[in-house]
């Protein structure tokens, strides 16, 4: 890419070189104040093309400790030389033609060759305008749109000349320096242009409705709580957008990560050339309850816990829940760990409230077994049947898994209660039936009973 710009680049240059040269003659040739002003304006090109070829080569530099942003205002720098190179050329061309108006001179001469050398320029202009427009497009670079403009604008003027050499000759002399006149007015429309244009972007101006674009994707991300400041500024080829969101911080990582990779993938497809970066800042919402409070402190000092219980008693806040550690962890340890996490939520709510921990060895994780043979599994169903049939609470065991390991034996099941039931009367019927089935059973390790309602 930047190959292909430095050679358009390239081009233009040479391009100029010949305008400037032929149209200089021209104009010497016939004393044509227009085509002089034309020649004169193409000398200037040529300066600008050169500064544009050096920008491009600049602007594509990777960025660095100096530039950590990378060089593309280069570009723009280069653009607003452009800019006054063009203002410049129009004061010029205005104060010529003011004065020949006012002293009447009139020494022009209309040649064959001259209007074809007018004529040839806008052939060239029109080219390379195209030409430069093209690769700007594709490589969104500043400099080579400022080029193109600037040569759009250098074919009209071209034509207003080529207008005012054919009133010449056919009899209106002073119509040279009204053409003049009129090519300092396309000068001058173009200067206005692209330094409007390039001043925004020296100052940071978002491009139109990028902001407003970048906001309404940010704002349509599920997971985020507020939107904090969104910021989009140009840098070249390259448009930089910053944004800052707010997200629930009893969110996992996992999740928040992927909520900043959504808005870098979406905004990135909306605004092409876009280098997103996203700060996501945890915050407590206003409807946070106790108990996800409680679960998020735990989380920060990577503890386990469950049963957690939020009571008010008296007045007084109380906490109760279950924490979970290594089975072979020494009491004294756990205790350690206990009191740790207690100190924690007291405080966050205060010295005054209670906190009661549980320890509790935590769950096996990655113990080995084997399946029950089918003969014996099918007398642990039949007798996990009888356990269940014997306060009539939880019906229908199915689905029986029983597993033996090193630890001991592992048993799951399934079972049915009646749908209207609330979930507190199921949990206790299945605890007390999860009690009777470890009294029968003295050597299971872990027992998992699945509660579903009839017909599920």
């Amino acid at each position: 890419m930047s190959s292909e710009k430095q050679a358009v680049a390239g081009a233009s240059i040479a391009a100029s070189a010949a305008l400037t040269i032929a149209k200089f003659a021209a104009g010497l040739a016939t004393g044509s104040l227009a085509v002089i002003s034309e020649a004169v304006h193409s000398l200037l090109d040529l300066g600008a093309t050169a500064i544009t070829y050096g920008a491009v080569r600049v602007s594509d530099r990777p960025p660095d400790r100096v530039h950590p942003y990378g060089h593309g205002k280069v570009e723009s720098v280069a653009a607003l030389a452009e800019t006054a190179l063009l203002f410049l050329t129009s004061i010029w061309i205005v104060y010529e033609a003011v004065r020949r108006l006012l002293a009447g001179e009139t020494h022009v001469e209309a040649t064959w060759w001259s209007i074809a050398v007018i004529a040839g320029a806008i052939g060239v202009d029109f080219w390379r305008s195209r030409k430069l427009l093209s690769v700007a497009k594709r490589t969104r670079s500043q400099a080579l749109e400022a080029d193109a403009l600037h040569f759009s604008s250098d074919m009209w003027s071209s034509v207003v000349v080529l207008i005012g050499l054919a009133a010449v000759a056919m009899g209106w002399p002073l119509a040279d320096a009204w053409a003049a006149i009129g090519v300092a007015v396309f000068v001058c429309i173009a200067g206005w242009r692209l330094g409007r244009r390039t001043i925004a972007t020296l100052t940071d101006a978002a491009p139109q409705d990028a902001l407003e674009t970048a906001e309404n994707i940010v704002r349509a991300v599920p997971g985020i709580a507020r939107i904090g400041r969104v910021r989009v500024r140009p840098g070249g080829a390259v448009l930089f957008v910053d944004v800052e969101v707010e997200v629930n911080r009893i969110l996992p990582l996992d999740r928040v990560g992927a909520i900043k990779d959504r808005i870098v993938t979406e905004i990135s497809r909306a605004l092409v050339g876009a280098e997103v970066t996203v700060d996501a800042r945890p915050i407590a919402l206003d409807n946070e309850t106790i108990y996800e409070h409680v679960l998020l402190i735990a989380a920060r000092m990577r503890l386990a816990v469950h049963h957690v219980t939020i009571q008010e008693v008296g007045g007084r806040l109380s906490v109760s829940l279950d924490l979970e550690v290594e089975g072979a962890m020494s009491l004294g340890a756990a205790h350690e760990m206990a009191s740790a996490l207690e100190s924690a939520i007291k405080e966050e709510f205060g010295a005054e409230m209670e906190v009661e921990t549980h320890i509790e060895p935590m769950q096996i994780d990655g113990a080995r077994g084997i399946d029950v043979d089918p003969t014996r599994l099918a007398e642990f169903t039949a007798r996990l049947q009888a356990l269940a049939a014997e306060d009539g609470g939880v019906e229908r065991v199915h689905d029986v898994r029983v597993r033996e390991t090193v630890q001991g034996l592992f048993i799951t099941f399934h079972c049915q209660v009646a749908p209207e039931r609330t979930v507190e009367e199921v949990h206790d019927a299945v605890d007390a039936l999860e009690r009777r089935v470890r009294r029968a059973w003295p050597t299971a390790r872990r027992v998992v009973a699945h509660a579903e309602p009839f017909g599920a």
